[in-house]
């Protein structure tokens, strides 16, 4: 692969585990097209690379990201549009969304707009105390695109999203994880170091099991209960097609006894 500027990959096969980084700090790490472009054909070549089995997402300096490249953006906006366009935050966050690895946003500083977006569409997201997030958009007279629907698909409280998207207001670190934004909050010296622990414990796991749990989260997170149960009883069945969750109950239960460990051996796949 061609040296990348905009974004800073860092891949750990022998782990499971890829870094990447957003990398425009003088610019807060604003989302150009051409960093975008970078991002999602990063993100197309490790969701086929079996041997990843979670992606951590961060940004350079002081700032996760600011949102979109105003400049670009305004550039965009001259031409008509196409339907669906690809080269967006909506196609990040899809491939983040139906990524067979699970996804971890180490947030540092500001998360705005797009980038508050892009959070919104990994699976845990872990943010410093310091951090700072919120939807400007409304107060240059837009409402946030993608922004908005992936805020009303966390599940939290309307009247917290509808603080967040009309005020334009930012949440700390602490208010993001009180409003159930992110997954966990951290002092901001600990977050890289955090994070990377985070992630080499989910990368411990089979890939199997933590590709089905995503998909049976993400099928049956609008789904009638009885529905849910359903799909959960018919994604299992998918599941131990591709490996024996009962394999080696001894091994398992031995590494429960002081708690979740990381040290526990995988039962080996089926063939």
């Amino acid at each position: 692969m061609a040296e990348n500027k905009l974004v800073l990959e860092k891949i750990s096969e022998s782990e499971g585990i890829a870094w990447l980084t957003f990398n425009r700090p003088e610019k807060k790490n604003a989302f150009s097209r051409a960093l975008m472009a970078e991002l999602i054909a990063m993100l197309k070549a490790l969701r086929a690379n079996d041997k990843i089995r979670c992606i951590v997402t961060t940004g350079a300096g002081d700032s996760y990201c600011s949102g979109l490249d105003l400049y670009d953006l305004r550039d965009t906006w001259k031409r008509k549009r196409r339907w669906d366009e690809e080269g967006s935050t909506g196609e990040i966050v899809t491939l983040l969304r139906n990524a067979p690895q699970v996804t971890i946003a180490a947030v540092n500083g500001y998360c705005l707009g797009g980038g508050l977006a892009v959070m919104n569409g990994h699976d845990l997201a872990v943010a410093a105390d310091t951090a700072k997030l919120g939807m400007p958009e409304i107060i240059r007279g837009s409402f946030g695109a993608v922004a908005t629907s992936t805020l009303f698909h966390t599940g939290i409280p309307f009247k917290k999203a509808f603080y967040v998207q009309l005020t334009g207001r930012n949440l700390s670190g602490e208010e993001a994880e009180k409003a159930g934004l992110v997954s966990k909050v951290v002092p901001e010296k600990e977050l890289v170091k955090f994070v990377d622990e985070l992630a080499r414990e989910v990368a411990s796991r089979d890939s199997v099991p933590l590709e089905h749990a995503k998909i049976a989260a993400y099928m049956e997170m609008d789904m009638e209960f009885h529905t849910a149960l359903r799909t959960d009883d018919l994604v299992a069945h998918r599941m131990r097609y591709y490996t024996n969750p009962l394999s080696d109950v001894e091994g398992y239960l031995k590494s429960q006894r002081g708690g979740g460990s990381v040290s526990y051996v995988k039962p080996e796949r089926k063939d």
